[in-house]
């Protein structure tokens, strides 16, 4: 598989409105099954902003877990396995996203609440740090799918 991570956030940073969870989610979906933009898009634009500007886990966060998921996720009854793997997975890209990030937490990861925070101020947060983080979760992603 050839990287997309240049893909990814280019996805992000067009100027069309995608967020963070949709830049992954859509950038590797069809490689796992999915092939249908819209449907991806559809699913993961809720995850946005830390599950709908929540400020929880971070978007990009999200959409790597529902990538994996793609790969391995469980999807017969008596498939224990794959539910192992896909939680191992997830457990994996997570501590390594913490450790580039120190946080997978959108809230802490931008400094403010995308809540209640002035429209503008949250722009400027945005431009600045989720470039940089929709970046190593496609690094990150890409480094677990291609040896798993």
């Amino acid at each position: 598989m050839k990287s997309k991570v240049n893909e990814a956030m280019e996805f992000f940073n067009n100027g069309k409105g995608f967020n963070c969870a949709q830049a992954i989610f859509s950038t590797y979906c069809e490689d796992f099954g999915l092939d249908d933009k819209e449907i991806a898009l559809k699913l993961s634009c809720g995850l946005g902003g830390g599950m709908g500007r929540f400020g929880q886990i971070c978007g990009a966060v999200s959409g790597a877990f529902l990538v994996i998921g793609l790969k391995h996720g469980k999807f017969l009854p008596d498939d224990r396995e794959s539910k192992e793997k896909t939680y191992a997975l997830v457990h994996e890209f997570g501590e390594r996203f913490v450790k580039r990030n120190q946080t997978a937490n959108c809230h802490e990861l931008l400094q403010l609440d995308l809540r209640y925070a002035d429209k503008q101020a949250i722009r400027e947060r945005v431009r600045e740090v989720c470039p940089r983080v929709v970046k190593d979760a496609a690094e990150i992603l890409e480094s677990i799918l291609f040896v798993s």
